[in-house]
């Protein structure tokens, strides 16, 4: 858990102000001190690290008022690549020069952005933006479509290079059908797959696309259409070629699904002990289905997460919006977990192994504990409803929805429960959890009186 703590050089400069350090914590023994080239009078500033503001002064108050936004947002900006960033790049040289970059990134723009290559801002955007891993995956995997389609463009037609001016309404269009035609493309142009593979780990034979629906196709273009503004905003083209596009901009879901707290129960007290790497995805599943947070976050807790009693993280997809710190209290359950794998593999708060082995150890779990009950689902693919056995859709979501959806059954405020699941008040998405079960719609039928 990173924090920054407040304090005053103790040079004073010709206006009688102490620039404002940062002391920057990251874990043990690492407490960098960034210069933030913000100063104040030292008569301004409490010794904790509050500035004071003078009543009757107004004109000083609004120019302090205005110094504590700049800092917070430095502090707020700093504790977030502290998070994001590998271990071995946490010196204080690193961290002077990233929030330098933060306050003046005129200083680090080509000397014409307009003459920047589309691939190369692609690849500036994912840098710039300290996105979490899974995000950088996601953008990186759009970079390699984006490259098997220019290839597709040469294949089957005129050469030509995908440029930030240059790429049009039309273009969209063609790189949807692209994309959803990939799986046939595959076969057709082996070529294409053979330069760019859709998937970089080194594998016998390189995989096959797969088949992408109206969400998935949604997603990817609100990635494209954020590198888009973030190329109109740094200056590097004026070009928005989704302005005009109608295509699929909402996506579609259907009634979330989720275990019951006896089925979690059940799960919790099955004996697994003959078969012990399940016995321990088991563990960490039902530890996850207590604190509700995206695998991509419960994958990186570590012991110094857990702070007097409950679980303290800052939610990594949304850290760029708002870094708000979700604090879990810990169930007894859930404290009883860690103690059991305390000092189990070191540096991590469980033995965790990657999130698609989590996720095939979730499926096998519900299949050995008997929780096969059919679910209906909306397909992502066809957009069709199905019926299929939750043991065979079971993932590491269906824990944070168990969390969000039993919550929900009690509580029926969603600001509240997503305060502990990391939703952010009047957030789309968490309506996707509020699912109106039987004994709530009787609940609301009992309004209607005698």
């Amino acid at each position: 858990m990173a924090t920054t703590k407040r304090e005053l050089s103790q040079k004073i400069n010709s206006d009688g102000k102490s620039e404002i350090i940062l002391r920057l914590s990251i874990g043990r023994g690492v407490q960098p001190r960034i210069k933030t080239g913000l100063y104040i009078k030292p008569a301004q500033m409490k010794k904790g690290g509050a500035i004071i503001k003078p009543r009757l002064n107004t004109a000083e108050a609004e120019e302090l008022q205005q110094l504590e936004a700049e800092l917070s947002a430095i502090e707020h900006y700093l504790i977030k690549i502290a998070i994001t960033t590998p271990k071995e790049h946490h010196t204080k040289e690193y961290f002077a020069e990233q929030l330098d970059r933060y306050r003046y990134p005129e200083k680090y723009l080509p000397e014409d952005p307009r003459n920047v290559d589309f691939f190369t801002a692609f690849d500036q955007y994912i840098e710039k933006h300290q996105l979490s891993k899974s995000r950088v995956s996601l953008y990186k995997g759009l970079g390699r479509a984006l490259r098997r389609y220019e290839l597709y463009i040469a294949a089957t037609g005129t050469p030509r290079r995908l440029t930030l001016d240059g790429m049009t309404t039309e273009d969209v269009e063609s790189l949807e059908t692209f994309l959803r035609t990939e799986p046939e493309l595959y076969d057709k142009y082996p070529q294409i797959y053979a330069a760019v593979p859709v998937d970089t780990h080194k594998l016998r034979k390189q995989r096959r696309p797969l088949p992408k629906g109206d969400n998935t196709i949604c997603c990817i273009f609100k990635r494209l259409r954020a590198f888009f503004n973030w190329c109109n905003a740094q200056g590097m083209t004026d070009n928005r070629p989704f302005a005009k596009y109608t295509g699929v901009t909402t996506e579609t879901y259907g009634t979330p699904y989720y275990i019951t707290i006896e089925e979690r129960d059940r799960i919790a007290a099955f004996d697994l002990s003959s078969r012990k790497e399940l016995e321990i995805q088991r563990d960490i599943f039902v530890f996850h289905c207590l604190i509700g947070c995206r695998v991509s976050d419960l994958l990186r807790l570590t012991a110094e997460n857990i702070i007097d009693g409950a679980v303290e993280y800052i939610a990594s997809k949304t850290i760029q919006e708002h870094p708000d710190v979700i604090r879990v209290p810990l169930h007894p359950r859930a404290a009883a977990l860690i103690d059991k794998y305390a000092g189990h593999k070191p540096g991590k708060l469980f033995p965790f192994i990657s999130s698609q082995k989590y996720n095939d150890a979730i499926k096998r779990i519900f299949t050995v504990c008997g929780i096969t009950r059919h679910v209906t689902i909306l397909n992502p693919t066809t957009g069709r409803e199905e019926q299929r056995p939750i043991n065979e859709i079971a993932s590491s979501h269906i824990a944070r929805r168990t969390f969000v959806g039993n919550l929900y059954k009690r509580v029926k405020d969603p600001n509240l429960v997503g305060k502990l699941s990391g939703h952010k008040e009047g957030s789309r998405a968490f309506t996707r959890y509020r699912d109106i079960d039987e004994d709530m719609k009787k609940e609301l039928i009992n309004l209607l009186g005698d």
